[in-house]
């Protein structure tokens, strides 16, 4: 009987689905699941590194310039780099100090009572994730490209997967059932799908962001007025005092962050009116020679194009509302890896029967993946090869 129009677009369009969710498998599941890991990179970081663990306390916290003190006096041949205010209330403050080296040495500091905690150099769990998961440890301008790619693959799955889907609004309540193990992983590849369709839709578009960054679509970002007289980085009182004249001027500033630089004085960088933003698009740049401001950044002053590539981090790791949606964005992440893993269980068990060498699930599903298999693997080993030289630096 031959086909009807629709059953062969249909045919087509899991043909397409299936290519996409199969070729490049164990690529994307790499992507996928170092992606979801990054959401609690700075948490996995606090478990494996005491000096970051601090005990919460109801007293008043120590000023920015008791912490910038201590993290200077820590490692007093350096420059004090850049200062972090604490994540979340048992989290340290963290300081980065130039050594001289190729990256910056890590100081971290307890926000109550002052007091350093430890140091660290530069590689850690959060280093590995982020780099692995944004560029391959590759050079960026072939790692983003290529690892940003992927989104595309991801908006045609989801396209792909309703189509061929029929009347997939039912299923979002449909449990999955027993008894074989292809009819569960394609049950469970089907639910985790419906319900992941807005994940999917937002990691996809913040990907192609990412993608149309790197191939030239960068916004601009506000250049910083230079200061005339370079003098040291400013701790304790002086620091306090810049900060409790920024506070003035902007009251409603969260400082998150601070810049020492020799070239743009002291930026406080942090959060404001403007919602769904980076730290980097709220501030104030002074000299801190003479006190005076030399830049004002306010995220309501963004034009789309900017605000577009500001939203892009916050949506895409899941920071916008703290360690909730991190949970939401983790959930959501393990989710579409698992979808990633039972694409390739599906394809391999559809043919395990009809397969007349009586062959593995394994092995049909590596034959199923053609040369792509050599090819993701060797990026695999290659990203892992690179590691002690993409993350090292000051220990």
């Amino acid at each position: 009987m031959a086909k009807t129009r629709e059953e062969k677009g249909r045919s087509l369009w899991w043909r397409i689905h299936s290519w996409a969710g199969l070729k490049l498998a164990i690529f994307m599941t790499f992507v996928l699941a170092t992606g979801t890991l990054s959401v609690f990179a700075h948490e996995i970081d606090w478990l494996v590194t005491p000096a970051m663990r601090v005990s919460p306390q109801d007293g008043p916290r120590a000023s920015w310039g008791t912490l910038a003190a201590a993290a200077a006096q820590a490692v007093p041949q350096g420059r004090l780099q850049t200062l972090y205010a604490p994540i979340d209330p048992w989290f340290a403050a963290e300081a980065w100090i130039d050594t001289g080296r190729d990256a910056p040495l890590r100081v971290y500091v307890d926000p109550w009572t002052g007091a350093v905690t430890g140091t660290h150099g530069w590689a850690n769990v959060h280093r590995f994730l982020r780099q692995v998961h944004r560029h391959l440890m590759l050079p960026t301008t072939i790692g983003i490209p290529l690892v940003s790619s992927l989104a595309l693959l991801l908006l045609a799955s989801l396209v792909t997967g309703i189509v061929t889907y029929k009347k997939w609004w039912r299923g979002f309540f449909r449990l999955p059932r027993r008894g074989d193990v292809r009819r569960l992983s394609g049950d469970l590849h089907r639910l985790g799908g419906l319900w992941s369709l807005w994940f999917v839709a937002l990691i996809g578009l913040t990907g192609v962001w990412y993608l149309v960054e790197t191939l030239g679509g960068k916004a601009a970002v506000p250049k910083l007025t230079e200061v005339e007289t370079v003098v040291p980085a400013p701790t304790g009182a002086a620091l306090d005092r810049l900060i409790v004249k920024a506070q003035r001027m902007r009251p409603g500033l969260d400082i998150r962050e601070i810049r020492f630089t020799p070239d743009n004085g002291v930026v406080l960088l942090g959060q404001d009116r403007a919602w769904l933003v980076r730290d980097r698009a709220n501030g104030l740049a002074i000299d801190p020679s003479d006190g005076h401001v030399l830049t004002v950044l306010d995220g309501m002053d963004l034009d789309v194009h900017q605000r577009i590539s500001e939203m892009a981090d916050p949506l895409h790791f899941g920071t916008l509302g703290g360690l909730s949606t991190k949970m939401v964005w983790f959930l959501f992440g393990m989710v579409l890896t698992g979808m990633s893993v039972t694409g390739v269980i599906i394809h391999a068990k559809r043919l395990e029967k009809a397969d007349q060498d009586q062959r593995s699930a394994g092995r049909l599903a590596w034959a199923g993946m053609g040369a792509w298999a050599y090819i993701c693997t060797g990026l695999v080993i290659l990203a892992l090869a690179l590691t002690p030289g993409a993350i090292g630096g000051a220990s």
